[in-house]
């Protein structure tokens, strides 16, 4: 993003507080329509308004309502995703559990975001999302070190088999067949908890 002279004055807290109070309202109306949540909503914008303030509160008050929307559409879009790969998980432990098979999972995974989204939330349904997701992260930290890395480098950052090849220094094989091992092992240990999908 192109930066302002910096002739400029800096925004005071006065105006950065200004300003936050004036995008609060419009800025909740746009993450809860595309999050579908209002507590998702509030938590995005209350996130990009610390994001702006810790990072860029010593801008020029001018470049503020740029910096906010690129921060509040980058908040929303990581939310959309952490929602998406969450909820995936459930499925993997059922419907890709193949004896030998070392695909990897994620490759042949087909989740419609926007289907995700509009289910309606229970208390009944979050609990039990709670329940499984408490679950699947205490089998997450009993996996094998390289078994844990690929798994959260694919299914929690969403980094695809070539990025994860490179930022853990093997084949793309190897992510898959890690990720492969890391999905049956969750999958039996949640089994064994009661935890189907």
């Amino acid at each position: 993003m192109p930066r302002f002279p910096k002739d400029r004055p800096l925004a005071s807290r006065a105006e950065l507080s200004a300003f936050l109070a004036s995008v609060e309202k419009r800025a909740f109306k746009h993450a809860a329509w595309s999050l579908q949540d209002e507590e998702a909503a509030l938590d995005a914008v209350q996130d990009a308004m610390m994001k702006l303030s810790a990072n860029y509160g010593d801008r020029p008050a001018a470049e503020l309502p740029l910096l906010f929307q690129r921060i509040l559409q980058n908040v929303i879009r990581d939310s959309v995703r952490r929602r998406k790969v969450r909820r995936a998980w459930i499925t993997l432990f059922s419907g890709f559990m193949r004896d030998g098979d070392d695909s990897d999972p994620l490759d042949s995974l087909d989740v419609d975001p926007a289907a995700d989204l509009a289910l309606p939330s229970t208390p009944h349904g979050d609990y039990e999302r709670a329940r499984v997701l408490d679950a699947i992260e205490e089998e997450i930290a009993r996996l094998p070190e390289r078994q844990r890395q690929a798994f959260l480098l694919r299914y929690w950052e969403g980094f695809d088999t070539v990025e994860t090849a490179a930022v853990m220094g093997c084949s793309e094989g190897s992510v898959k067949t890690h990720c492969s091992r890391a999905v049956r092992a969750l999958s039996t240990a949640l089994l064994a908890k009661g935890i189907s999908a």
